[in-house]
């Protein structure tokens, strides 16, 4: 049977279940008493039987009210059951109540499946769709901007025969100062400002820190291999300062070794110049300026003509027509002695730099907390349906 939405309002089961036409509580309980197990029987047929044929929930709704309600049918009748004689009272109530149980779970699971189809129903006309139309692009994740340009740059450098390597961003003072010709007290700790790790031995080779620079691999790599050496160590690098739009507290650094023997700064140059033209384009071309770094002599700092105004000065360039993108030098000897190599034997040259740096300096970006503050329209300019990535 299918309801209209008049016959919702007024469905009433009381017509439904039949039952006699009773005017005092008095004649209500007398027949009760009489028919119990008739009148249990005739709900159960009849209830079972309505809620089959429903198809509406208002009218589901009425129909449990009328049975399991406060003054439904059912309800009524287990109040009577007091009235019964004592050695009826257990059974009858038993049944009544399993009746009860199991016509709210008939209501329950009806509402289910009337809910079900009404969703199925409203969503008939959505589900229609021309096939001869193109296929809807499928959204799928990408690699982080920072992964993006890390990628990039190992790509490049690992073409040229060097290879990619990772160390521990806990680091010894050891290694992150001393064995890189810094020792304690030496100036040149202020370039750096360090994070130390509370609870630390009190002597300073034994102290630890969040590592200030990807340098320290420099001289794992060396105390466990022997030349020729190509490495490319990338990682997170950690100083305590302020944030804002050039420095943040935590960044990705990348550092480059080199050592063989008769290696030049004319090798040097090669390298980060083959790297540049990759990264930034065929042609760009580069200046080398003198730096300073302890662990370096000489040292530089290497830049590219702008690509921007192609070296005429602009905003990005800060009107010179240049843009710096790293540090770099030759490995001091003492770093060499330190590691057992004879700096009259064996050369190299490092290189150190920013990986969100050249990532900002290569696709625009103003400010470095872009990369870590989660803005999806920010990340989704990095999507592989923007750059053409998997």
């Amino acid at each position: 049977m299918s309801l209209t939405e008049n016959s919702h309002r007024s469905y009433n089961c009381d017509c439904a279940l039949d039952f006699p036409n009773l005017k005092s509580s008095y004649k209500w309980i007398t027949y009760m008493q009489s028919n119990f197990e008739q009148n249990l029987l005739k709900i159960e047929s009849d209830t079972k039987s309505s809620i089959t044929s429903l198809d509406h929930e208002s009218a589901l709704e009425d129909l449990r009210i009328s049975v399991l309600g406060r003054r439904g049918s059912l309800t009524l009748l287990l109040r009577s059951i007091s009235d019964l004689p004592g050695n009826e009272r257990q059974s009858a109530g038993s049944s009544a109540n399993i009746l009860k149980s199991e016509l709210a779970t008939m209501f329950d699971e009806k509402l289910k499946e009337i809910i079900s189809l009404s969703q199925a129903d409203s969503n008939l006309g959505e589900t229609f769709f021309d096939v001869s139309l193109p296929g809807r692009t499928i959204s799928s994740g990408s690699l982080h901007p920072t992964t993006q340009i890390v990628r990039d740059i190992c790509e490049a450098f690992s073409t040229m025969g060097f290879q990619v390597l990772e160390g521990p961003e806990v680091e010894l003072d050891e290694y992150n100062f001393q064995k890189l010709n810094i020792p304690d007290h030496h100036p040149a700790r202020d370039m750096w400002n360090s994070l130390w790790i509370e609870g630390d031995s009190t002597e300073s080779i034994s102290r630890l820190l969040l590592r200030t620079h990807t340098s320290p691999m420099q001289i794992r790599v060396m105390e466990s291999t022997q030349p020729p050496i190509r490495v490319l160590v990338p990682g997170k690098a950690y100083r305590y300062e302020a944030t804002d739009a050039t420095h943040e507290w935590q960044f990705c650094q990348i550092e480059g070794l080199a050592i063989d023997k008769n290696i030049t700064f004319a090798n040097l140059k090669a390298t980060l110049e083959a790297f540049a033209r990759q990264i930034f384009g065929s042609r760009r071309k580069s200046r080398f300026r003198c730096d300073f770094f302890p662990f370096v002599e000489p040292g530089a700092e290497m830049s590219i003509d702008c690509f921007k105004c192609d070296g005429a000065g602009c905003r990005v360039c800060g009107n010179t027509g240049w843009i710096e993108i790293m540090g770099a030098g030759m490995v001091h000897p003492e770093v060499l002695k330190g590691v057992g190599y004879d700096p009259d034997v064996y050369s190299g040259f490092a290189f150190g730099m920013g990986a969100e740096r050249i990532s900002m300096l290569k696709h625009g970006i103003d400010d470095i907390r872009h990369f870590y503050s989660n803005d999806i329209r920010f990340l989704d300019q990095f999507s592989s349906s923007t750059t053409g990535r998997s």
